[in-house]
């Protein structure tokens, strides 16, 4: 494992970035008085936020990174640092950052911001028309990345904040990522149910629903206007200049592995922190603005295009305090399967909480070979007790923000005999 080890460092002035883990990667610290004195954290407080961690999923991990230090890096079952499992809907995030590289790649093509409307030939391809549902002509970019757009989705759905349903429900998981499916143009029989997205269930603009076909919608964007799929855009545009390992998109037993644009993305874990780290610094990598830093803030801060959840483009929110023990603007995403990205500003700090089903991880799935078992590492946990549910996330971000402790007063703690 190729880990830059530190055993003292004064405060850093600037922002420290790391180079690529074969030229060695994240700076780490080597024992819990260094950890604390450099980023005035309390290692003994992560190892019980990984304890809990462990109760939630089978497989996974918790890693915490703070002022550019790598302080903890832990995992049991399948998650090590060389593991690329399927991280599910964590993939949206890295759509939606995309497509904000894309807007100020191609400024003609968005003359109104997020306001364009895009259900028109120059952004999508000519099987959509007509519209399968003549509203979706009025779909603004920023609805389509919110969820407002009116596409069905999941269930509840959200209008000004009250709970609601919807009947039918529209398409999820990897049948969800079939532009057919997505644009409304064709239905999906899975067992004896039906999903389609034919028809809006409100107005856009009307009400909140997490609709995978929704942002899937974006990718297939891309690809018309670019010529290529989002996982080369994202090779070029982020992979390459951030430095990733080995990485990929789940779904390859699928049609949905070609472009994959609600999620899947296989990526290493300590690449993670390195996309968490890009939005921490509002874009920017080194001395290159690799995302516009207006979209980021967009990206991670209460929309406007979603006034019924807190759920900007792509990124669950806390701009309005909705969750009173976490920082406002703290911003994070989730994936089936217990994974889970944080990144909260005001406290220097990214959080890549891994999870994982074992089918997650299979090259059945991603196509990447399973690295070799780390025998140096916690087995699975064989009796999950944790729900994961919003509340269980958060309990996971809250643990540790609570870690960051008074540093003198820890000191003598962990000095004294």
């Amino acid at each position: 494992m190729n880990v830059r080890m530190v055993n003292s460092v004064s405060e850093d002035k600037g922002t420290w970035f790391p180079p690529s883990d074969s030229l060695g990667g994240w700076r780490t610290l080597a024992d819990e008085l260094k950890i604390l004195e450099n980023t005035g954290i309390d290692k003994s407080l992560l190892d019980s936020a990984f304890k809990y961690v462990r109760t939630s999923t089978r497989n996974g991990g918790l890693l915490v990174l703070r002022h550019g230090w790598l302080v903890y890096e832990n995992y049991f079952g399948k998650g090590q640092r060389d593991a690329t499992p399927n991280l599910a809907s964590c993939g949206k995030s890295f759509t939606s950052i995309a497509v904000g590289i894309l807007m100020s790649e191609h400024p003609e093509l968005f003359p109104d911001g997020l306001d364009q409307k895009i259900f028109a030939p120059a952004y999508l391809p000519q099987f959509t028309f007509p519209l399968s549902d003549p509203a979706m002509a009025e779909i603004k970019l920023g609805e389509l990345l919110s969820f407002t757009a009116g596409i069905r989705g999941n269930n509840p759905v959200y209008i000004n904040g009250k709970e609601s349903s919807i009947d039918p429900p529209g398409p999820d998981g990897w049948f969800s990522m079939l532009d057919s499916v997505a644009l409304g143009k064709t239905d999906f029989t899975g067992g004896k149910r039906t999903f389609s997205a034919k028809t809006l269930w409100c107005k856009p603009g009307g009400g909140y629903s997490y609709a995978s076909s929704s942002i899937h919608i974006a990718a297939i964007m891309l690809k018309h206007i670019t010529g290529g799929t989002l996982i080369t855009y994202i090779d070029s545009h982020l992979a390459k200049p951030l430095g990733w390992g080995t990485w990929g998109y789940g779904y390859q037993n699928t049609p949905a592995g070609k472009n994959p644009g609600a999620g899947g993305i296989a990526l290493r874990s300590t690449d993670v922190l390195r996309f968490g780290y890009l939005l921490l610094n509002k874009g920017k990598w080194g001395d290159k603005q690799l995302v516009p830093e207006e979209y980021v803030v967009k990206a991670t801060t209460a929309s406007p295009y979603n006034p019924h959840y807190p759920y900007s483009l792509q990124f669950n929110v806390n701009t309005n305090g909705e969750r009173s023990n976490i920082p406002l603007d703290a911003f994070w995403k989730t994936g089936s399967g217990g994974h889970c990205i944080y990144v909260v500003p005001s406290l220097d700090i990214v959080i890549w909480k891994l999870g994982g089903r074992d089918n997650q991880y299979s090259r059945y799935n991603t196509g990447i070979p399973e690295p070799e078992t780390n025998n140096n590492l916690s087995g699975p946990t064989e009796k999950i007790t944790a729900t994961l549910d919003g509340n269980e996330y958060a309990k996971v971000l809250e643990m540790v923000i609570k870690a960051i402790v008074d540093r003198d007063k820890q000191k003598d703690k962990i000095s004294s005999p």
